[in-house]
């Protein structure tokens, strides 16, 4: 069972540091086909299980001589139903799957047990759809049976929280975060951004945030913003307003392309790891409630690096 369930370090003001682009590391720099960019297929065997340590032991070192923890996010993104349907994995497998996640996390956590901080387990959850449209957009209750499939899987674990990333559109975070309640285990919402800052359903993250926590009576313990740059969404992070400090994580892309531009492109674009890291300071210099710090697409434990050292030096 969970150590941290009931008392979660990341809302306090401690910092915590997760990892960057998985897929697009394992795809770009590793050289390994993700069909459907699932990685969580990677689980079947050694060899593939190999790859995932060593992507998640380049971060965890990170946190050794600071006071600051980690989330390491279990390979889980795509194993839900339908991409698990188009991948062979029936529900049975599925949950298996999840479950050995979550196994591999315990398993990386406990040989770096000498890091200074606490290390979180989280059951990454990620869309049904794309992640970068909205698609067949469910309601409240398909999403909380649809989504309840993996989260259930994952309350039976070491499993700290599940956390949905890469959300389009509010009533799938509502369904998330019920689910999760239902489950008996905390949930982090997720959403992705355009480059106007807005969901890609045309949607605010004021009024998304807004719309999930009216619905589950403010369920989520916290919220992020992932997979944009943070030109694109910084500035919707308004100053002094209390929706505003319901978010505490970012985990954002390396480049500055809008999704379209991303799904097109044939070559990794990561950025500047150094301005990234910049960026990072900045944002939390002006809204010092973000304790919770990682990368998305295009970004790897370089960035991740230039951030940890960015905030080691905030007075």
């Amino acid at each position: 069972m969970s150590n941290y369930r009931n008392d979660l370090p990341q809302l306090s003001d401690q910092v915590f540091l997760t990892d960057g682009g998985l897929e697009t590391c394992l795809i770009f720099h590793d050289g390994i086909d993700l069909p459907c960019f699932a990685s969580f297929v990677l689980l079947k065997d050694e060899q593939g299980r190999k790859a995932l340590r060593d992507y998640y032991d380049q971060y965890l070192p990170l946190i050794a001589e600071t006071d600051f923890g980690f989330i390491l996010e279990t390979p889980t993104w795509r194993a839900n139903r339908d991409w698990g349907a188009q991948l062979g994995y029936d529900a049975e497998q599925l949950a298996a799957v999840n479950r050995d996640s979550v196994a591999l996390m315990e398993d990386i956590r406990n040989r770096h047990t000498g890091n200074a901080g606490p290390v979180i387990i989280s059951g990454n959850i990620g869309p049904r759809g794309d992640g970068y449209v909205v698609t067949d957009r469910m309601s409240t209750d398909e999403a909380t049976g649809y989504h309840g499939e993996q989260i259930r899987a994952f309350a039976d674990t070491a499993a700290d929280i599940v956390s949905a990333i890469t959300l389009t559109y509010a009533e799938e975070a509502i369904g998330v975060t019920r689910a999760a309640q239902e489950a008996g285990i905390p949930a982090v919402i997720g959403f992705t951004t355009e480059s106007d800052g807005r969901l890609p359903g045309g949607q605010s993250l004021r009024d998304a945030i807004q719309q999930v926590d009216a619905a589950t009576d403010s369920g989520p313990a916290y919220y992020m913003v992932n997979c944009a740059h943070t030109d694109h969404f910084s500035d919707s992070l308004a100053e002094n307003e209390s929706w505003t400090r319901r978010v505490r994580g970012i985990r954002a892309n390396a480049s500055r392309c809008s999704h379209a531009e991303l799904d097109e492109a044939t070559e990794l674009d990561d950025g500047d790891p150094i301005e990234f890291g910049e960026l990072y300071r900045a944002l939390r210099d002006r809204l010092p409630h973000l304790t919770v710090f990682g990368g998305c697409c295009g970004t790897d434990h370089r960035h991740v690096l230039e951030v940890a050292t960015a905030l080691s030096q905030r007075p």
